[in-house]
Order: structure tokens, then C-alpha cells, then sequence
């Protein structure tokens, strides 16, 4: 199979062939004087720069080649210059080799780097799973947004979870980035999804995960979290050091905000539970603190502002687009830390199915 060049790559070699062109160009405009062979074996290094090695060997042959050729030109009409051109020469075909050595080492580290940004991701896929797009009552979307466009992996977690006591959410953000910080959110979210199934009380659940985290925890983590149940219409919220959700009701912006702050897990918070009774078509916006934090020339991103028009129109999943899109654009494409994104819409609670009154006597009607 042909192996495309990356653009960066085309660039390179475009460039470095350039040069061997102005060369090329000078020896001709200068006669049969080999005056600008040494020049040639800039080129290839010019390649190897951007390009692999079967790349820059394509230009490091090409060098060796043009060098050949104007020695042997000015060669067959003088020697007096016999010892230059032939170390002229050997110095093309060393800077050749050199380059195509440096282009394969270039080569195997992006392939490396490669591989490691798709285990990352592996990772973080396995720790991070797909939610929705029903779970419940609520229609749910969830977007990972990462700082760093070489690999999505950071330890910004989400949860949505239907069990017996409701359908249960839970939105967090380990300090730090890396493979730790993904090890710290898989305990969270590995400790949540059994006690979520577990235990009556959101409280209860706050102070397993505290504990899970607390045994984790190095000298400066810690993890924020916000958990969310909704049962029956009834929404409780309680917050652990984290942002307050965003409620859409009507075509106003409500702050969830805690009754009394707490501190992360890890720290033995004491949380206060919110409650709201929720609406049909409410839609809640729940975020870490990159979105929260996400800046451009000293001004923060008008979440609260814009949520209404960004968030309020189509599906959930086109509510996050929108907002993805309108971040980007305020950051300049440049965020400074890893953004975890939960937008869900209440369709309230289905009445009863009615069972046809034809089929509620059919036993009678039989049995007679």
C-alpha cells in the first residue's frame, strides 16, 4: 500500500528539492567550475527535518548525484581542484547517510509516540465509557474535550448509571493529567459504579468514594465531584468541591449551586443536598473546571451567558456541538486543561401504558 506524506513532510521535501534547484541553477550560471557542491549537502538534512527516511534517502541520492556530476564536469576539463571536489563529494554522500539515519530515528519515535497516544486513549476509553443516549428519563449526551491535541487523556470523569433508587450521575476532576490522573479517576468511577447500585443515600456514596480516594491519594491530589439523582421527577444534587450544574428551564439559566460548600473527596467533605423538582424539557449542563476556567485575554468563557442560545436547541448532542464549537473559537483552539461535558434533557415520567378493557374481561368471558 502507498504511504501518504503528512503535510509537514511534503513541506520538506518540497523545500529541500528547492534548494537542490537554487544550486542546481548557481553551478550552471557559474560554468564548469564546481564552486557550490558543498551546498548539496544541506538538503538532505532540510529533509530529514520533516520526512522520514525513505524520503530523505530520495533526497540524499538526488544530492549525490547533482555533486557527481558537476566534479566530473569540472574534472574532465582540470584536476588542479582533484582533491577538493573529491572531499566536496564524500562529504555529500556522509551528510546523506547521516541525514537518512537521523530521519529513521525520527520515524521510529513518532511511531512510538504513536502508540502511546493510542494506548492512552485505549486507556481512557475503557475508563471513561459512552453514555446515553437514554438512560432513564433523561436523554443524555457527554463530550471529553482535550487540551492537548496529541492525545485525549487527562482525569476528567463522568457517570450515568440507572438503578433502583433512580437514574444517578456522576461528573469529576482528578488534580493533575496523565496516566495518574486516569488511574485516580478509574478508582472513582470502578468505587461508584458499585455503590451506586448499593447504597440508599447520595451521602452514603460520598463518603465510600471518599474513603476509595483517601487510600489513592498522593501528598497534592484530589478529586471534585458533583453527584446527581433523579428519581421520579426529584432532583438532588451534592457537590464536593466541584462546579455548580447549569439548569435550562424556560429560556432561563439556573446555577445549581450547593446549600453549603465542601470540600473535595479525599478531604472528608460533609455535603448538603440540593433538591429541584424537575420539568419536562429541563435541560442540565454539567461541567468540570476546564470550561469553568477557559480564558482569552484575562476574560473567562460567558458560560451562563450563552448557555441558553448554545445549549437550548435540537438534541443534547447538538447542544454540546454548539457549545464545543463556541469554546474553541472564544480560546483561540488553545484550552488549558481537559474538559469533561454531561448535558441531559428530563421527558418526564411515562404514564402507565392502559390495558384494553377488552383484554381485562377476556378471562372472564373465557372462563364462563
Amino acid at each position: 500500500m502507498k504511504r501518504q506524506l503528512l503535510p509537514e513532510a511534503r513541506a520538506g521535501v518540497g523545500a529541500a528539492f528547492v534548494l537542490l534547484a537554487l544550486v542546481l541553477t548557481a553551478e550552471v550560471a557559474d560554468g564548469i567550475r564546481a564552486d557550490y557542491v558543498g551546498l548539496l549537502a544541506a538538503a538532505p538534512f532540510l529533509a530529514a527535518a520533516f520526512a522520514s527516511w525513505p524520503e530523505v534517502l530520495a533526497v540524499g541520492g538526488t544530492s549525490t548525484l547533482l555533486a557527481f556530476l558537476f566534479s566530473s564536469v569540472e574534472l574532465m576539463h582540470s584536476r588542479d581542484r582533484a582533491l577538493v571536489l573529491m572531499f566536496n563529494l564524500g562529504g555529500v554522500i556522509v551528510a546523506s547517510g547521516i541525514a537518512c539515519a537521523v530521519g529513521a530515528i525520527r520515524q521510529r519515535r513518532i511511531a512510538q509516540y504513536a502508540e502511546l497516544s493510542r494506548l492512552a486513549s485505549v486507556a481512557q476509553g475503557a475508563v471513561l465509557r459512552p453514555l446515553g443516549p437514554q438512560v432513564g428519563p433523561l436523554t443524555v449526551a457527554a463530550r471529553y474535550i482535550s487540551a492537548s491535541a496529541a492525545a485525549d487523556i487527562g482525569g476528567d470523569l463522568y457517570e450515568a448509571l440507572d438503578t433502583p433508587y433512580g437514574v444517578r450521575m456522576i461528573i469529576g476532576d482528578v488534580r493533575g493529567k496523565g496516566l495518574d490522573a486516569v488511574r485516580l479517576a478509574s478508582i472513582v468511577l470502578g468505587s461508584y459504579r458499585h455503590v451506586a447500585f448499593e447504597r440508599a443515600d447520595l451521602r452514603a456514596i460520598v463518603a465510600d468514594l471518599d474513603r476509595a480516594v483517601a487510600r489513592s491519594l498522593g501528598d497534592e491530589d484530589f478529586v471534585t465531584a458533583a453527584l446527581i439523582e433523579e428519581r421520579g421527577g426529584t432532583l438532588t444534587i451534592v457537590n464536593c468541591g466541584h462546579p455548580a450544574p447549569l439548569l435550562l428551564r424556560r429560556g432561563r439559566v439556573v446555577p445549581l449551586d450547593p446549600p453549603a460548600n465542601a470540600p473535595p473527596l479525599g478531604f472528608m467533605p460533609v455535603v448538603k443536598p440540593r433538591v429541584e423538582r424537575l420539568e419536562p424539557g429541563d435541560r442540565l449542563l454539567f461541567f468540570t473546571d476546564g470550561l469553568a476556567e477557559a480564558r482569552r485575554d484575562g476574560e473567562f468563557f460567558p458560560t451562563a451567558e450563552r448557555a441558553q442560545r448554545l445549549l437550548g436547541h435540537g438534541t443534547v448532542g447538538d447542544g454540546l456541538k454548539s457549545l464545543e464549537s463556541a469554546l474553541l473559537e472564544w480560546v483561540r483552539g488553545r484550552l488549558d486543561d481537559d474538559i469533561a461535558l454531561v448535558l441531559v434533557e428530563y421527558q418526564g415520567v411515562k404514564p402507565p401504558t392502559p390495558v384494553p378493557s377488552w383484554e381485562i374481561g377476556g378471562a372472564g368471558v373465557a372462563s364462563s
